[in-house]
């Protein structure tokens, strides 16, 4: 479960890798120099210097500091199997869709006299191909958390609690304080 709906895409789009990432740091590193094209690509897109990236790819360096290993991790599966992550993103935004299960505070505004305070709710629901065409191209296109969370709340609200626009017309529902998010694919 990630915290964040940015993460949550990106976990669900790792499940459909069909290798592991490379996993000793020395591994890692070079991947990261074959995909930047260089040392001080790499060195620039993690932070440190160049040198220290030298050190890693040769070997003489092994274990890097938690802090560096997670950005490691990160910038190596934000570049894994590009193919790969593209037919998932394709197949979720044509035909398959993403299932969100979040635990979250949802509050209503409708009717004027016919208001819901807002709630911690648990939800687990399926939202269709062009939910999930949006999230993506917002993530794609660099949108904060803020609107990746406008855009989940405008799906969960029409799927969950409109029933796909067939109830409930005026309903507005926010989305806020968000505990705990899974999306899979």
């Amino acid at each position: 479960m990630a915290d964040s709906i940015g993460d949550s895409l990106d976990a669900a789009l790792e499940g459909a890798f069909t290798r592991r990432i490379p996993q000793s740091a020395q591994a890692q590193m070079k991947y990261l120099v074959k995909q930047l094209k260089g040392t001080k690509a790499a060195a620039d897109a993690l932070g440190v210097s160049q040198r220290t990236v030298e050190r890693y790819v040769a070997g003489k360096f092994k274990r890097p500091r938690r802090d560096l290993r997670d950005r490691i991790e990160r910038e190596v599966k934000r570049r894994w199997q590009p193919q790969i992550r593209a037919k998932a993103k394709k197949r979720a935004a044509s035909t398959g869709g993403l299932v969100v299960r979040t635990r979250a505070r949802f509050g209503f505004t409708a009717a004027p006299g016919t208001t819901d305070d807002a709630r911690i709710r648990d939800i687990t629901q399926a939202l269709p191909p062009r939910w999930a065409d949006r999230l993506f191209e917002a993530r794609d296109g660099g949108a904060n958390e803020q609107q990746l969370q406008r855009i989940a709340a405008e799906g969960l609200a029409e799927m969950y609690f409109r029933a796909n626009n067939t109830r409930a017309g005026g309903l507005g529902v926010e989305f806020t304080d968000v505990e705990d998010i899974d999306i899979q694919l």
